[in-house]
């Protein structure tokens, strides 16, 4: 049988399916996109999510998320509400499976202790780490100088799972790529407005936020630290958490107006008692709240823009403040009852000062400590930050008892 080429999504360029390095495809009967989500799908980086920290430390109970886990459920909601939309349900999937590929271990506290030991390189952020392994570290593709181009992506997937398109400013907190990156990046963002994210990846944004939020609550309820009951006495704390975090002009009305609104809801329960009936009643709840999320953005950007497919740059992610606020809230509770919980803090402290120990440990020790596929970045190394980049980018590729036991090898060595 012969396979005839796929068809591609309508909506999209040539120069939205280009490569920075030509590669014709190995065989017909797939898309551009369907080949980018595939190289993401079998990649290292992606398998590394499953030992790596969501919210909930992995491995201590049999229920929590991991990122990887995480991940496919991001890519999930963003392949559906994307392709509602009319962009390209493979892009979508890829860029969401893609837009944590750079977390290092622990978490946001792990990438907290790299950004503070990499400040010589040029700090570190878990989005710029994100490109730097789709465009370098991965390996799938070189050059015909031996440079890896990492899974040379398509430009339209590259944008769509980046999620902060500019370089670190001394006053940004949040950035999507590093300096010695810029090359490729700027080729991605060609016909670009600056600074505006792609209509992909605002998809992929709001569906991170959907997933996380939604799906730390069933975390959180499982595992007991977060009770139903005390909600309403602890809104105004929820109130600080959500105000400080994740909507910097939310107000303790709306927020009040937020949880009324949730407890109203057929599917929200009135406790969780660990029964499978209750469990089942709670998988309903995570259900329908993906469900109320996306169809609200998916309703109010039609509205906006009315049919036919919307992708790149022709329209923006109209999201209902509501459920920008009913999002928060949710994001808060996990961010109160566990982030900053009084529980977590010596954790999160121990794990800080592991990755720092490590950092002088790899450094002090390369280049016999570093894995192989990291020696020839050591060797073209021209400076002492250059250097320190190297071991940042093998640290933050490491899964977090990847971390520990590699602290406790270089520490009896």
């Amino acid at each position: 049988m012969v396979l005839k080429p796929a068809t591609e999504h309508d909506g999209y360029t040539s120069a939205d399916r280009e490569r920075f390095m030509d590669e014709p495809a190995k065989r017909l009967g797939r898309t551009e996109f369907a080949r980018d989500r595939a190289r993401i799908i079998h990649s290292f980086a992606l398998r590394r999510l499953a030992a790596k920290t969501q919210v909930e430390v992995p491995f201590e109970t049999e229920f929590p998320r991991t990122r990887l886990s995480h991940s496919l459920e991001c890519a999930q909601v963003g392949r559906e509400l994307g392709a509602a939309l009319g962009a390209d349900p493979d892009l979508m999937e890829g860029a969401c499976l893609a837009h944590d590929i750079g977390h290092p271990p622990f978490g946001h506290n792990g990438e907290e202790a790299l950004n503070e030991v990499a400040e010589a390189c040029g700090g570190f952020e878990g989005n710029a780490q994100s490109l730097r392994l789709l465009i370098r570290l991965e390996a799938k593709t070189v050059d015909e100088k031996g440079k890896s181009l990492g899974l040379n992506l398509t430009r339209a997937s590259l944008d769509a799972a980046t999620k902060y398109p500019w370089p670190r400013a001394t006053n940004a907190r949040k950035f999507g790529v590093y300096d010695d990156d810029l090359e490729i990046f700027n080729w991605m963002r060609i016909g670009a407005p600056s600074g505006a994210q792609s209509f992909e990846a605002q998809i992929m944004d709001w569906s991170d936020d959907v997933a996380y939020s939604v799906h730390d609550l069933e975390d959180a309820l499982v595992s007991g630290q977060v009770t139903l009951q005390n909600l309403t006495n602890d809104l105004p704390e929820l109130f600080k958490v959500a105000q400080s975090n994740y909507l910097s002009d939310v107000t303790s009305d709306e927020i009040n107006e937020a949880l009324e609104n949730l407890q109203q809801l057929s599917c929200w329960p009135k406790s969780y008692d660990g029964s499978h009936r209750a469990l089942a009643r709670l998988k309903d709840l995570a259900s329908q709240l993906v469900g109320r999320f996306a169809l609200a953005a998916e309703r109010e950007t039609r509205d906006r823009y009315g049919e036919g497919n919307l992708t790149r740059y022709n329209a923006n992610l109209v999201v209902p403040r509501a459920q920008k606020v009913e999002v928060a809230l949710l994001k808060s509770m996990a961010g109160f009852y566990i982030i900053n919980a009084a529980t977590s803090q010596k954790r999160y402290d121990d794990q800080q000062t592991l990755l720092k120990e490590l950092v002088e440990m790899v450094l002090a020790a390369a280049p016999k400590s570093l894995d192989s596929f990291f020696l020839d970045d050591w060797k073209a190394a021209a400076s002492d930050s250059a250097k320190l980049r190297v071991v940042i980018d093998q640290i933050a590729s490491l899964t977090d008892p990847g971390a520990i036991s590699l602290h406790r090898v270089l520490s009896q060595s």
